[in-house]
């Protein structure tokens, strides 16, 4: 094992977050290279600067005009350098102020400085290499993102264990999450929670949200070591009156010496900067210290080194630019109203449909609604769906996904016509 490895091993010893590394999150380091030395080189060498692979002519990255003028309101080094493994320093900041605000129930809890990664899935399959090995468990509620068991089952080949999202009442299913819990009493084990959650636009109200917390305190007070990883992709898209609007990671990350909480988020749905591919780690547990904090964001940043090396700097430039602006709450509101209108309107559509095929689960939240088949398959439905020309997604056998948030708001009647209409045909 490398020096600098066993060096931040020794720091996390004694910890959660040490306890629950996997073998590749303990070989994991960051090394003193090219692109450290560059950094240090960076702060150091004012005279000259021969250690990047970068071109610049006069100190300036050297530049072709025909890009230079597309983005023409950033300066040279917001566009064409390499950025920092662990993102722009700045935007790290920005975000963790934006993190405060959002979330306040954090209050003085400390946490790591937001990590920045290529996107959502990238933070999740990084903390995936950190801390998933072989035959751990991932507890998952039975509705989730298919990209799951192939970043934690494929990759690195751990178990994924469900549990009913749903209790009878349509709410989420807490007593069965306590069950699964239980079931790990004294073990090593990963919990994930997707809020709203992907593909149901489901998210826990303020009681469910204080009752899952609950669940995960008795567990760790228990003895089990717990990895919850809160993927809030969909964060701030709230619709309805008495839902937890904060991430449940403000709730965990001061929570019991137990639990290492992880909130993976990003500018992809919050800023609607899709393609951007700018995400977020962020990690905190009860008594960790400074310098562990710093030892598992070297290990953060051997997990980026190793795989995609940084993330765009013109796409972080870009967002830390829009965090700046006057305009962007006043457009955030509206895109958030253009959103919600389009979840009123499909809630008001299944509201006044019966159907003995076709029965929606409950949503109040995010991009998506989905329904259960009563008979038939999803796959069938959907590709009848295809010969009509329209497309939704079969999440499994019964269960088909509705993205409203790609529908403008006067074509969903006849989405829903058609779908309705293709269901009983089946």
């Amino acid at each position: 094992m490398h020096p600098l490895a066993i060096e931040l091993n020794k720091a996390l010893e004694g910890c959660v977050a040490g306890s629950l590394l996997s073998d590749l999150g303990k070989r994991l380091y960051f090394p003193k290279g090219i692109v450290a030395q560059s950094a240090e080189a960076k702060k150091y060498a004012k005279a000259l600067n021969a250690t990047i692979g970068l071109a610049t002519r006069e100190g300036s990255p050297l530049f072709l005009q025909s890009v230079r003028k597309l983005v023409p309101e950033l300066g040279p080094e917001e566009i064409f350098p390499y950025a920092p493994t662990q993102g722009v320093e700045a935007l790290r900041e920005a975000w963790k102020k934006e993190m405060l605000r959002k979330n306040p129930d954090i209050g003085d809890a400390p946490f790591s400085l937001p990590l920045v990664v290529p996107g959502l899935t990238a933070g999740i399959s990084i903390l995936a290499d950190l801390f998933a090995d072989r035959g751990d468990t991932l507890l998952l509620p039975d509705m989730y993102w298919d990209n799951y068991p192939l970043v934690f089952e494929t990759r690195r080949e751990a178990v994924i264990t469900t549990f009913p999202l749903y209790d009878a009442a349509g709410g989420f299913n807490v007593p069965a999450l306590r069950a699964a819990l239980k079931r790990q009493a004294g073990r090593k084990c990963m919990l994930l929670l997707n809020f709203p959650n992907n593909p149901t636009g489901y998210s826990a109200s303020v009681g469910e949200a204080g009752e899952i917390v609950a669940a995960v305190a008795e567990a760790a007070a228990a003895g089990t070591r717990l990895l919850v990883i809160c993927d809030d992709a969909y964060f701030g898209l709230f619709y309805e009156e008495g839902t937890f609007t904060q991430s449940l990671f403000a709730r965990l990350c001061g929570l019991h010496p137990n639990v290492l909480a992880a909130k993976v988020d990003g500018s992809t749905k919050e800023d609607l900067t899709w393609g951007f591919r700018t995400g977020f780690i962020t990690l905190a547990a009860k008594g960790l210290t400074p310098e562990q904090y710093d030892a598992l964001t070297r290990k953060l940043m051997g997990g980026v080194r190793s795989t995609v090396s940084n993330s765009s700097i013109l796409a972080q430039s870009l967002i830390l630019r829009a965090l700046k602006s006057a305009e962007r709450e006043g457009e955030k509101v509206e895109a958030f109203r253009l959103l919600k209108a389009r979840y009123d309107a499909v809630k008001t559509i299944v509201a006044g449909r019966t159907s003995e095929v076709l029965a929606p689960l409950p949503f109040n939240s995010g991009y998506f609604m989905s329904f259960l088949l009563r008979r038939g398959k999803a796959e069938d439905l959907r590709r009848a769906l295809l010969q009509q020309e329209v497309g939704t997604i079969a999440i499994d056998e019964r269960c088909l996904r509705v993205a409203y948030s790609s529908v403008d708001v006067d074509k969903l009647p006849d989405l829903f016509d058609r779908i309705y209409a293709a269901a009983e045909k089946l």
